[in-house]
């Protein structure tokens, strides 16, 4: 499962640092919650769709070291990701 190509554009423009721009970790990040939150309603009705929840997991650790660089390179960022993707409940 993944996200439309419209979907994926609104995400990249929420999250943009400047003009074009795809490549940041704020976005990166974005895309990734995205496909994250699509996947996880996928398994609720597919619960034995065991290759599915491997690309999940994948998805998720891919997430994480993203926000580790963040936080490594940038505090205000990484905080400012968080709250405004509502992750760390």
């Amino acid at each position: 499962m993944s996200i439309t190509v419209e979907e994926k554009n609104r995400v990249i423009k929420e999250f943009a640092t400047k003009e074009g721009d795809t490549g940041s970790p704020e976005v990166q990040v974005a895309i990734l919650s995205s496909r994250i939150a699509t996947l996880t309603e996928h398994f609720k009705t597919h619960t034995k769709d065991n290759h599915g929840r491997r690309g999940l997991l994948k998805l998720v650790a891919q997430r994480r070291k993203l926000l580790d660089y963040l936080k490594a390179k940038d505090e205000a960022r990484y905080a400012s990701l968080i709250e405004r993707l509502g992750l760390r409940r």
